[in-house]
């Protein structure tokens, strides 16, 4: 695994705002970004929390954006959707590396035959 002082290390909403787009691929925008994040990780996170996150990871070269057509709605708006690059799959791969290494040989660790 690559370290040193140029590699940038994802903060913790960084990695779930990452999986969360991973996760949700072409539906990924902050609406369910943020729900996916409160229903399946237990943590709420302020819209704002996932705005000002979703442009920092942009400016890193993690995830691009586009505008969908607006909704089908009367005063329907367009909604930014993010998709992730192949630097931020990278840097989510690195992170949970990591996390699991360090996590070895503690509580933490997956059962032996089993893979977290």
């Amino acid at each position: 695994m690559a370290s040193g002082p140029n590699r940038s290390l994802l903060g913790e909403v960084e990695q779930l705002v990452l999986l969360a787009v991973l996760r949700l691929g072409e539906d990924a925008y902050a609406v369910p970004i943020r729900a996916l994040i409160e229903d399946e990780a237990g943590i709420r996170v302020s819209r704002g929390t996932i705005y000002v996150t979703l442009e920092r990871l942009e400016s890193k070269g993690y995830v691009t954006s586009w505008f969908s057509e607006p909704q089908a709605v009367r005063g329907g708006k367009a909604r930014r959707h993010f998709r992730l690059k192949p630097p931020g799959l990278a840097a989510v791969k690195v992170a949970k590396h990591a996390i699991d290494r360090l996590a070895a040989g503690t509580i933490l660790a997956a059962p032996m035959g089993k893979k977290s």
